[in-house]
């Protein structure tokens, strides 16, 4: 029977760390996801919306004692498409809780305006929440958007505390609603 060296048997035990993990190092257990939070300032208030679907029309002033995801997206746009489980997830598991969902419908092209088509898609993506047609995107510019899909997170008091553009960051998204959901209200 052979003996190994001190080196030989930490060389070969470095070798099978790095080919179980890809890492010489030991594997660390995973972090919770960072929400992100900050303060982007006071949320602007919805305006100019042609319709609303799934609801009466709804103002943030209204909503003050919720936590609010403002999603703006549109039914063709296949980035904004992917992300409607995530956010349909998150209106179900947290409706009950305080948390509300309003997707701004924002049309990139005009097929995408009558208000049948938008409605035909709700139907399709089992969306429960609240949806404003925003075809004039007088609230795409008041929130200064640029993108589909973006999401601002807003608050109790109604302050806008995560914004992300595009699809992703799902864990830290969730993360987030928690955390302002278990914020004391104002008042």
């Amino acid at each position: 029977m052979r003996t190994l060296s001190r080196r030989t048997f930490s060389g070969m035990a470095m070798g099978a760390a790095f080919a179980a993990t890809g890492s010489m190092w030991p594997a660390r257990p995973a972090r919770a996801a960072d929400p992100g939070l900050r303060d982007y300032g006071k949320a602007p208030e919805f305006k100019g919306i042609d319709t609303w679907l799934n609801s009466e029309p709804l103002t943030l002033q209204a909503l003050a004692g919720r936590v609010v995801l403002v999603d703006f997206w549109t039914y063709s746009c296949y980035n904004c498409v992917n992300t409607l489980p995530h956010v349909v997830g998150w209106y179900e598991k947290y409706k009950d809780q305080g948390f509300v969902v309003v997707g701004v419908h924002s049309p990139e092209f005009a097929y995408e305006k009558p208000t049948r088509n938008v409605s035909a898609a709700i139907k399709k993506h089992g969306i429960a929440y609240p949806v404003a047609q925003d075809n004039g995107f007088q609230t795409w510019k008041a929130y200064d958007n640029n993108y589909w899909p973006s999401f601002y997170l807003v608050d109790k008091q109604g302050r806008v505390r995560r914004r992300h553009d595009g699809e992703g960051e799902y864990a830290q998204m969730d993360a987030a609603i928690r955390v302002l959901l278990a914020e004391k209200a104002p008042g």
